[in-house]
């Protein structure tokens, strides 16, 4: 667990992401992370959960039309 210590920028709050956090999230200087709810709280993330969703859609259709896009390869 890392603690977050959360300080002033301008008219908002931030906070300061250590660089094990940083490597670990495979994330940098510039990069967007998401703040979603879950169950037990927040959860800070650097995968977008629209595109997540995008993606579960995308993957149902390849399965399904999974000949006809291999004909469509050759």
């Amino acid at each position: 667990m890392l603690a977050l210590k959360l300080t002033q920028i301008g008219n908002s709050l931030g906070f300061v992401l250590p660089k094990e956090a940083q490597a670990k999230m495979r994330v940098g200087k510039g990069d967007t992370l998401y703040l979603t709810e879950s169950p037990d709280g927040y959860r800070i993330t650097p995968y977008s959960p629209d595109f997540a969703a995008q993606m579960e859609v995308a993957r149902a259709a390849m399965k399904e039309h999974r000949d006809t896009l291999r004909e469509l390869a050759k």
